[in-house]
Parts: structure tokens; C-alpha cells; sequence
């Protein structure tokens, strides 16, 4: 499928000033061969016409698995299989509603399996474990120690003038305790403005969580948008139909509260 493997790995201020060999022009087309279809943006344009707000985006805990991947890439597929996903965040100030262009967008979320790179150990001793893994709203997390060398499913992209980044991956799954979703960090001038998660319609969840290699789990799923501790309305996409996957974008904004 020509995944990016590694993409390009340079620290956030980097990503944001653009020091040293890699200028934002770099930075702009880093992942290009995963640049989405002519079609695809203007169905993008659209859905972010029905996704604006000036709201603040709710926030979340980072999560047990988060580390600094500085993978610079737009397309995290790596090996993993799974139904396409393309998401579109636009993230902009809370307080003007203008885009904030050259922010970082980091996400990272779990395999079709619940495995997360960087923490297959650890996440497949939670899985493993037979009970539902517990995170309440207000639990607090620090950034982790990769256990292994892998990592896929996890990169960072700057937003274009726009405000806009553009990813492809696949589908998240799910595990015991937690609805699907993907952890997302807005990083502005070097700091971190904003930690959230996006989620999805449970129609298009039920969808395609009954397509393979979805189907690999023991337990049946336990958890849903209505019933997960960290869900707000706030974290949900919009999402279409997009060739032989998906489209998902969220406008995010980003504020001194976030």
C-alpha cells in the first residue's frame, strides 16, 4: 500500500519555527504521497461548513500511552490493517475564531486489535486482563516510556494557513472500558494548547466494527459513546462516505481554558 514507515521525526519547536534542514516548506509536504483525492477536500469543505464553532473544545487526559513520537507524516497506517480513515482538524483560536496556522497536531489511538504502538505490552496485558480497563474523566496522566519500537497509528502534522492538518489511518478499534476514539494534542508555540479525543457516530462504528480484522477481540464490545467517561458531544466528527473508507473532520478550538 506504500505506507510511510517513519516519516520525518524532528521535535515540536522545530516543527513550529522551522529551524535547522527541514523548512516549513518541508513540513507542509512531509506524507505528501498520502495527500487526499481532489473530491475528498471538497467533501472536507463541506462537512467543516456543517462542523463550525467557536465553542473551546472539550478537554481530556492524554491517556495511559502517550510519548512524543516527533514523526512528522500524514499517512500512520504503517502495517496495520483496517478500513481507511481520513481526518481533516481545522484547529483555531478560541477567542477570535481565526485558524492557527503553523500549530502542531499530534494524534495517536489503537489498532484494530486495541494494541497501541510504543505500548503493545502494556495495552495487551489490559486487554488480556479480562476486566474492563477503568479511566475516570479527571484522572491524570504522564507522558510514557516507550516499551517497544514501534509506531504506528502515532504522528504530528503543521497546520497549513488554513489551520488544517490531514492524516490517513485506519478505522480505530476499541477495548474494554473505552468507546473508539483517537487522542489528539495541539501544540501552539511550543506549548501544549490543547488535549482532546475525537469520536465517531456509533452508526458508522457499528459498521465498521463488524468488518474485519475488526472481529478479533474475546469480550464483546462494552462500551459506547453513551455510556464512556471521557465522551462529550464536542468530540464528535463528521464523518461521510470517502472511496473504500472514510472521511472525519472537527473543527477544534483551543484556548488559555483548554
Amino acid at each position: 500500500m506504500g505506507h510511510d514507515h517513519e516519516g520525518r521525526r524532528v521535535s515540536r519547536r522545530r516543527m513550529i519555527t522551522g529551524v535547522g534542514s527541514l523548512g516549513l516548506g518541508g513540513l507542509f509536504t512531509a506524507g505528501a504521497h498520502a495527500t487526499s483525492e481532489p473530491d475528498t477536500y471538497a467533501k472536507a469543505d463541506a462537512l467543516f461548513a456543517e462542523a463550525r464553532t467557536c465553542s473551546l473544545a472539550p478537554s481530556a487526559q492524554q491517556g495511559p500511552y502517550y510519548f512524543e513520537t516527533r514523526a512528522l507524516r500524514s499517512d500512520l497506517r504503517e502495517d496495520r490493517e483496517g478500513v481507511r480513515l481520513r481526518l481533516a482538524i481545522k484547529v483555531q483560536d478560541g477567542r477570535t475564531c481565526r485558524p492557527l496556522p503553523g500549530s502542531v497536531v499530534e494524534i495517536w489511538h489503537c489498532d484494530a486489535a486495541g494494541l497501541y504502538s510504543g505500548a503493545e505490552a502494556e495495552s495487551r496485558d489490559a486487554l488480556s486482563s479480562g476486566g474492563k480497563i477503568s479511566i475516570s474523566a479527571g484522572e491524570k496522566f504522564t507522558d510514557m516510556r516507550p516499551s517497544d519500537r514501534r509506531r504506528y497509528l502515532r504522528g504530528a502534522q503543521v497546520a497549513d494557513g488554513d489551520g488544517i492538518v490531514r492524516f490517513t489511518t485506519v478505522w480505530p478499534g476499541w477495548y474494554p472500558g473505552r468507546t473508539v476514539h483517537v487522542h489528539v494534542m495541539v501544540v501552539v508555540g511550543g506549548d501544549r494548547a490543547l488535549c482532546t479525543e475525537l469520536m465517531f457516530d456509533e452508526a458508522y462504528n457499528r459498521k465498521v466494527l463488524a468488518l474485519p480484522p475488526y472481529q478479533g477481540h474475546d469480550q464483546p464490545r462494552d462500551t459506547f459513546n453513551g455510556n464512556d467517561p471521557i465522551y462529550k458531544e464536542g468530540m464528535l466528527t463528521q464523518v461521510t462516505a470517502d472511496g473504500d473508507g472514510y472521511l472525519a473532520v472537527i473543527v477544534l478550538s483551543a484556548g488559555p481554558d483548554s
